[in-house]
């Protein structure tokens, strides 16, 4: 079935370079497609296509970045988030992306491999069947700020890559994300010579992407007062922040593995994108 499915993609992306040194995972219901190859690493995006999906199709998209601090994670934290959205009709990834300790790098080249994704897909928008204006970008404590970065940096793209196509989701989905990298914030003894450039808060503007936030109030690396102030940020240059707020929550409470608040977390989130046109309204106020 793997072997059926790489020759598949090599038909659909034969720009694409496949089955080098390392493996995809095993994602139930997700095809593979490497989207980067740098210093010898090839990074995968993992898709689930909703059922019926044709290539010739305009469907909204979105992209999920696993958390662990920039340092390690995994693709699959975010895999039943993804075959969720795929039930309401979006073609949904998650991304593989550099990490401390598989590949030795900075927060810089996390977010580098942020941009690389959402512009592959935006690139590749007419193989894949998406809409390329209704791409959205999620993630996950460093995942979040991963996917922040692609709605706000100005900069830090890969060499070579064509930048006339925008590395910039049309919307943001962050679970307790790291949006602050200023002394004040979590992370900045990793990117103090750059933390102007690659903190999301200091990079709010007109064009950054309606942006939905999800929080533990006892959220021990993401204070609320953080939250509120990039919500405060955004909305001063008149960009739409939901902000919810979970009492008594700690960080990663939205995990699937706590159901109540996967359920809470990915209902609130289906609103948001129905808002945005991305799925069809819910019928009633439960996630399916």
């Amino acid at each position: 079935m793997r072997t059926f499915v790489l020759i598949l993609l090599l038909v659909s992306f034969p720009h694409m370079t496949f089955g080098a040194a390392e493996e995809p995972l095993e994602i139930a219901g997700a095809s593979a497609v490497i989207y980067k190859r740098v210093d010898q690493t090839n990074l995968f995006l993992y898709i689930i296509n909703p059922k019926g999906h044709q290539k010739s199709d305009k469907r909204p998209t979105a992209v999920f970045f696993f958390g662990g601090g920039w340092n390690g994670g995994t693709p699959t934290q975010f895999e039943h988030h993804c075959r969720h959205l795929a039930d309401k009709g979006m073609v949904a990834m998650v991304a593989d992306y550099r990490v401390k300790s598989r590949q030795g790098t900075t927060p810089k080249e996390c977010v580098m491999d942020g941009k690389s994704a959402i512009r592959w897909i935006r690139s590749n928008a007419d193989k894949l069947g998406v809409d390329p204006s209704r791409i959205a970008a999620g993630g996950g404590s460093a995942g979040g700020h991963v996917a922040a970065a692609t709605g706000t940096v100005v900069g830090m793209e890969q060499l070579g890559e064509d930048i006339r196509v925008s590395s910039r989701p049309n919307a943001l989905l962050l679970f307790n994300p790291v949006f602050d990298n200023s002394p004040a914030g979590y992370g900045h003894s990793r990117v103090k010579d750059v933390y102007p450039q690659i903190s999301p808060m200091h990079n709010i503007k007109k064009t950054t992407p309606p942006t939905i936030v999800f929080l533990g109030t006892k959220d021990s690396l993401i204070p609320v007062a953080t939250a509120k102030e990039y919500k405060k940020r955004m909305e001063k240059v008149d960009c739409r922040c939901d902000l919810h707020l979970y009492d008594g929550q700690s960080h990663g409470f939205f995990n699937y593995g706590n159901q109540k608040y996967y359920i809470d977390t990915v209902g609130k989130m289906d609103a948001f994108l129905a808002s945005l046109d991305y799925i069809p309204p819910a019928k009633s106020g439960t996630c399916d």
